[in-house]
C-alpha cells in the first residue's frame, strides 16, 4: 500500500513538474515574441499626444520625450497610436482633452484601416478604457482621448473573421486590448507576424476587444524592459508618464 502511494505521489510530482516547465516555456516563448506593457488607467497618467503648444507635430517618440523632459515629466512608455496621413494628421477620429480634433471616418477604402470592422480606442473622463467597433462608437462628450484605427483584432471575444491562420502576410505589428480586469494591454511584435497570430495573442490574454494600431513603422519605448525605440515619423503617440524626482 505504501509502495503504491509512493509511486502515485512520485508520478504526480513528475507530471506537475512537466506541466510547470511547459507553461514556463510557453510564457518565455510569448515574452520573446512580444514587447508588452499593461496600464492601469485609474492609477497611471495616460495621454494621447499629437502636437505641442506651438502646434508642431511631435512625430517621433524622441521629440515627445524631450518635450516632456522640459516639463519635468518622465516618459515610462510610449507607442504610436494609429494610422496617419502624409502630413502626420490622424487618419480618422482623434479626440484630445475632450476636444474632437479630427472626425470619425466611416467611409470605405483600401488598406488595413478600412478592413471592416475597424474601431476606436478611447479613454473616458473617468479614466475608463474602451475599445469598440467604429459603428458602435458614440461621443457622449465624456471621452477624454480617442484614436481610430483598423482593423479590429478581437471583436466580442472572437478573432476578426477576415484573418487566416497560417497567412503569409507578415509584418511588425502593434495594437491595444482591454484585459478582463479593465486594464489596458499594449503589445508590439518583436518580429514579423500575421494578423491571425497577433489577434490570437490578445484573445489568449483574455481581451474581449482589441484593436490594431499600425505595422512596419511601429515603435515602442519601454526602458524598464530595455526596449528603447525613440525614432519614428508618426501622427498620434500614446504616452505614460510620471513626475520626475
Amino acid at each position: 500500500m505504501n509502495r503504491n502511494r509512493f509511486f502515485i505521489l512520485t508520478t504526480l510530482s513528475i507530471l506537475v513538474t512537466i506541466v510547470t516547465l511547459v507553461v514556463a516555456q510557453r510564457k518565455k516563448s510569448t515574452d520573446d515574441l512580444f514587447v508588452r506593457y499593461i496600464v492601469d488607467g485609474k492609477k497611471q497618467d495616460i495621454k494621447f499626444y499629437w502636437k505641442n503648444e506651438k502646434q508642431e507635430n511631435f512625430k517621433s517618440i524622441r521629440n515627445l520625450k524631450n518635450w516632456l523632459d522640459q516639463k519635468h515629466k518622465k516618459l515610462l512608455f510610449a507607442m504610436n497610436a494609429g494610422m496617419y496621413k502624409q502630413d502626420n494628421s490622424p487618419q480618422g477620429l482623434f479626440i484630445e482633452n475632450q476636444k474632437q480634433i479630427t472626425p470619425l471616418d466611416t467611409t470605405t477604402g483600401n488598406g488595413n484601416f478600412y478592413l471592416k470592422p475597424n474601431g476606436v480606442f478611447y479613454i473616458t473622463v473617468d479614466n475608463l478604457p474602451t475599445i469598440c467597433t467604429t459603428t458602435n462608437f458614440i461621443d457622449n462628450r465624456k471621452v477624454k482621448y480617442a484614436t481610430q484605427s483598423g482593423p479590429m483584432l478581437v471583436i466580442d471575444g472572437q478573432i476578426h473573421s477576415a484573418f487566416k491562420k497560417g497567412s503569409a502576410n507578415l509584418n511588425i505589428r502593434n495594437g491595444v486590448g482591454i484585459l478582463p480586469d479593465n486594464k489596458i494591454i499594449f503589445a508590439m511584435s518583436k518580429r514579423e507576424i500575421n494578423f491571425y497570430d497577433f489577434a490570437d495573442y490578445f484573445k489568449k490574454m483574455g481581451c474581449k476587444n482589441a484593436l490594431y494600431l499600425d505595422g512596419l513603422v511601429s515603435r515602442t519605448y519601454l526602458p524598464e524592459q530595455n526596449w528603447i525605440q525613440t525614432d519614428g515619423n508618426f501622427g498620434v503617440i500614446i504616452g505614460i508618464t510620471t513626475d520626475q524626482n
